[in-house]
This record gives C-alpha cells, sequence and structure tokens, in this order.
C-alpha cells in the first residue's frame, strides 16, 4: 500500500474545501486528509455533508494539532493567523503549507521565519502555486540562465484579479485592515509580487501611489501603482487592481539582448542579434535599431506531480515523503511581502522606501488603520467555488 501524509486542514472555507477536494478526488495520491479544523459550526456542518471520506472535525485549530491524528497541515485562516498556526505546526513537529500571503507584516514573517530554523526536520512550505505554472517556471529559466544578459527593465500589469462588490461582502473580514491587513496586495497579488522577486530579484527602491477602496466600498486598496528600483540599474512598473472587469495580464522583461513578453499563458521572446550595448557601439545608422527575431516559446514541460495548486499539494507529499525539493520554501514567503509591505509603507508616507525598511514603522502604521477599521456588523459568511479565481491561470 502506498505510503501516505495525513493531512488536517486548518480553515476550511473557500480555499481550504477546494484543497481536501483536490485530494479527495484522487488527484494527490500521496495525501488523506484525515482532519479538518473551523470554528465556524454551519460550516463544519455544511463540510459533512459535502466532503467524503473518512474526516474528523473540530471547532479550533489547536485541538486538532494535539489530536494526533496528523502529521501534516495545511493553514487556510485569515493573513494575520498564518505565522501564528505555523509555528504551533513546528513545535509539534506537524509539516506545514501556508497559504498565501506568509503573513501580514514582516515583523511576524521574521519571527515565523526565526521560529521554523529551530524545526529544520519540519517541512515547512507556501502556497505559490503560480511558481508552478508551465509559463512561469519557463521565464523563470529564461531570465535565470544568463544568455540574455542582466535585466534593464521589468513591466507588468495585472489586472485581471476583477472583484465584485459582493466578494467584499462574503466575510466581516474581507477588505479591512483589522480583518486581512490589506487589500489587492495582500490577498490576489502576493502570487505575482512572489513571482516578480522569484523570477527578476529583489528591488532595493520602492514608490507607489494606491487607492483606498476607489472601486468598491472597501477600506483597503483596490488600484496600485509601483515604480520600482534595482540595485543593478533597472527599473519596473507594477500595476494591479480588482476594479478592472475584464482586466489584463501582460508581464513585460526587457535584457540586454532579449525582450520577453508574457501573457501567462504564452511566452514571446524577442531574441537580439547582439547587445543593445554592442549595437548602440557600432551602429552609425541614426534610426537603426538591431536586428531581432521573435519566437513562441514552447513551454511544455513534464509535470508527474501536477501543476497549480496540485502540483505544490504534492511536492509537499514528496518532500516529507521522500526529501525531494517544494516548489516554495516557507521562508521565501518574506520576499514579496517585503515588496507589498514597503507598497503599503510609500502610500501611508508619501514618499520612496528604501529596501530593508523599519519593519516597526511598518507595524506602527499599519496598526493606525487597525484602530480604526471598520469590520462589518451582521454579515453571514458566504462561501464560492474558487475555480476559475486565480489571474493568469484561468
Amino acid at each position: 500500500m502506498m505510503k501516505k501524509i495525513k493531512l488536517g486542514i486548518i480553515g476550511c472555507g473557500n480555499m481550504g474545501t477546494k484543497h481536501a477536494g483536490y485530494v479527495l478526488s484522487g488527484q494527490c495520491p500521496e495525501i488523506e486528509v484525515v482532519a479538518i479544523a473551523d470554528t465556524n459550526p454551519e460550516r463544519i456542518l455544511w463540510l459533512k455533508d459535502n466532503l467524503e471520506g473518512d474526516i474528523t472535525y473540530f471547532d479550533d485549530g489547536i485541538k486538532m494539532l494535539d489530536s494526533g491524528l496528523i502529521d501534516s497541515c495545511i493553514v487556510c485562516v485569515p493573513h494575520y493567523d498564518h505565522p501564528y498556526f505555523a509555528m504551533e505546526c513546528m513545535k509539534r513537529g506537524i509539516h506545514v503549507m501556508v497559504e498565501k500571503p506568509a503573513g501580514v507584516h514582516t515583523k511576524q514573517v521574521k519571527e515565523m521565519n526565526a521560529f521554523a530554523k529551530m524545526y529544520p526536520d519540519v517541512v515547512f512550505g507556501l502556497m505559490f502555486n503560480q511558481r508552478c505554472m508551465d509559463v512561469y517556471r519557463k521565464v523563470h529559466e529564461i531570465v535565470h540562465s544568463g544568455k540574455y544578459g542582466e535585466i534593464r527593465r521589468v513591466n507588468w500589469l495585472v489586472t485581471d484579479w476583477y472583484r465584485p462588490q459582493c466578494y467584499y461582502d462574503s466575510g466581516d473580514w474581507r477588505a479591512t485592515w483589522s480583518g486581512e491587513g490589506g487589500g489587492v496586495l495582500l490577498n490576489q497579488c502576493p502570487h505575482q509580487l512572489d513571482l516578480w522577486q522569484w523570477i527578476c530579484g529583489m528591488p532595493n527602491k520602492i514608490y507607489t501611489k494606491m487607492h483606498f477602496g476607489k472601486w468598491h466600498d472597501i477600506e483597503v486598496e483596490d488600484d496600485v501603482t509601483t515604480y520600482a528600483e534595482y540595485p543593478n540599474g533597472a527599473t519596473g512598473v507594477f500595476i494591479t487592481s480588482t476594479g478592472d472587469a475584464h482586466g489584463t495580464n501582460r508581464l513585460e522583461i526587457q535584457m540586454d539582448s532579449a525582450k520577453l513578453v508574457s501573457d501567462g499563458q504564452s511566452i514571446q521572446l524577442t531574441e537580439y542579434e547582439m547587445t543593445e550595448q554592442e549595437f548602440s557601439k557600432i551602429n552609425k545608422e541614426v534610426f537603426a535599431t538591431v536586428k531581432a527575431e521573435t519566437i513562441e516559446v514552447d513551454t511544455t514541460r513534464d509535470n508527474p506531480l501536477g501543476i497549480g495548486h496540485v502540483g505544490v499539494l504534492n511536492y509537499f507529499a514528496a518532500a516529507i515523503l521522500h526529501g525531494t525539493e517544494l516548489i516554495a520554501r516557507g521562508e521565501e514567503g518574506i520576499n514579496g511581502l517585503t515588496i507589498s509591505n514597503a507598497m503599503h509603507l510609500s502610500a501611508f508616507l508619501g514618499k520612496e522606501i528604501e529596501l530593508p525598511f523599519d519593519d516597526e514603522l511598518f507595524y506602527n502604521e499599519l496598526m493606525k488603520r487597525v484602530k480604526t477599521s471598520r469590520r462589518k456588523e451582521g454579515v453571514k459568511a458566504v462561501f464560492a467555488d474558487t475555480e476559475g479565481s486565480f489571474a493568469g491561470n484561468r
């Protein structure tokens, strides 16, 4: 009989239920869901009626962790509690996969990462499922090959995270400073912020203009434009919103001897005959440009463990059972969050932010907003299928 990890899920709303469904439908052959914890009694009743399998239910996450039933766990609770439950898993020797983002602010995530070092035998992963997509793995491969020189400019327009007002009205914690800790940057765009740093490296300067509740009745950001600078002199622009009904996902990376453009589904690569620097040095024609050829890159790969969420879960199980590599180690969650926090801090203070920034300063600015946060009264939680809701993965 195939050995399987015994998985528990803390928080079984939209994403927790989706993960359970992947496993119960047989897409994760080395995983068995044996326990689920959720504080909403109505949700527990729904899960019992709709999920098949021998699953034990708990009304508290810590009770599940102490039950002895599980050896691994996925944390799918609201963002502020991600580090807390991750550390509670670690101290019990329970392998843990944390939904994005790693946390709300770098101060708490640095604490979690330091804590993880004390438990090297615990597999600690982040649910960055878009790293598992063929297109972005190929983009990463192309950029990191060094074949086309250094990055000179990167632009990412990712406005296909559209959300209608009823989405924000589906939970009292959604789109509040006290419940979620941010808007599009904390809920939807952790995927692209992670991919951005994974592919292009960390910027050293961030300047952001941000609109709070521009397109929706919410208190957090739903429209963001950022300018970034990199240590090598490269620049970048990152634009995102949840207000564009039919938005765009376009990543453009300009390198010394190539331009790469991706819509999340395909890659167009324009390869230069020589680097721009070489051409500019020898060219004598005023309006000439370097000769180039554009090709569509083959992104097909052998994915025996699957792609997207399924792939991340299967890599998580394989890391536990066979010692193989994760798609994204938990400690890496600090990088995209650092960029996100820098964007917020820039908008809060109205100035450019140098990285690394003062964690305590950001935390204090965030807490100012938490103190005046308006949690929605009398909101009944609404759950929905998340299929097709992931930008670049539709």
